[in-house]
């Protein structure tokens, strides 16, 4: 007899508070781990199984059914360590005296180069912020956002959340909280201090003033009255995509995360050192930033093709 779905929901919600109590798991990570292990609750329930009951075979046809529906390599690969966290977590909390995950191999991901700006987008991006907006704050607020995103490479995560108190006194460096609670310092551009030190005037401004009809005073450089208390992620890539399009700048093109990838591209092109970058981003591994040295081959490898007086 299986268990009904409310029993596999429960394993899923106590296997999500435990990454979050006690491996202080982000939102993301764990709004990722819900959608991942639901679709796997689901294809189970249609086997008319339970978590209880789910064989190594099982986790193997589940695999191929996602192969079958033709996800990315990286889909499958990201649904199967969901799978396996899961598990792992149900035999170390005696849920099970097995665990059928633990020799799964999973299909690897594609190395794929990101996507990047050419300076001369990333200054026509930036450009377009300082005049994008129907108030003097918008204009104000878009270009600290976007000199920031420029001149850190912080994630959109990062940059959203960013508190007040990182910005105040003109910083030359500023302190930014990356995943897993890990904190780096990253210098900061003259123009970032400068777009920080004029939003910031006009961010006080405007908080006194909601203060003095009853609002609670706000920790974030961005405030938003919406539930986060900051502007949220999803508003800044709609954001991003307009500032790009005012920009003549190809919208598919032009994410916060390839700001990212400009940021790292950029000053390796300039002579950065890859430890350097690494810190700069937060990478936690090497290997991470070493995807960036692929991305100039590819252009050396492009700019001989292009100007070398026997590629034609």
């Amino acid at each position: 007899m299986t268990a009904p779905k409310d029993d596999m929901r429960l394993w899923i919600s106590t296997f999500l508070e435990a990454q979050s109590a006690e491996l202080d798991a982000s939102e993301n990570t764990l709004l990722a781990y819900a959608r991942d292990l639901k679709d796997f609750q689901d294809w189970i329930a249609r086997q008319k199984l339970d978590f209880q009951t789910t064989s190594r075979e099982d986790i193997e046809k589940y695999l191929i059914n996602c192969d079958a529906q033709g996800l990315a390599k990286s889909t499958r690969a990201r649904r199967l360590s969901a799978v396996k966290q899961l598990f792992r977590f149900a035999y170390e909390d005696g849920r099970r005296d097995d665990n059928p995950a633990l020799q799964i191999k999973g299909p690897g991901r594609d190395k794929r180069l990101p996507k990047t700006l050419s300076e001369d987008e990333v200054d026509r991006l930036l450009a377009s912020a300082s005049s994008l907006g129907r108030k003097d704050s918008d204009r104000a607020r878009n270009t600290c956002m976007m000199q920031l995103l420029y001149a850190t490479g912080m994630r959109v995560t990062e940059l959203v959340s960013l508190p007040v108190s990182a910005a105040r006194g003109d910083p030359r460096m500023i302190l930014v909280m990356g995943k897993g609670g890990k904190e780096r310092l990253v210098p900061l551009s003259p123009p970032a201090r400068e777009a920080t030190a004029t939003w910031l005037n006009i961010r006080d401004a405007t908080q006194k003033l909601a203060e003095k009809k009853g609002a609670a005073p706000s920790r974030f450089l961005f405030p938003s009255s919406g539930k986060l208390g900051h502007i949220t992620r999803h508003r800044f890539y709609l954001l991003i995509k307009e500032i790009s399009v005012q920009a003549g700048v190809d919208p598919s093109k032009v994410t916060p995360h390839t700001m990212r990838h400009a940021f790292a591209t950029h000053l390796l092109a300039r002579g950065a050192d890859l430890r350097s970058i690494q810190t700069l981003l937060g990478h936690a591994d090497i290997s991470t930033t070493e995807i960036y040295t692929h991305v100039l081959d590819e252009r050396l490898k492009q700019l001989v093709l292009d100007h070398h007086p026997l590629a034609d």
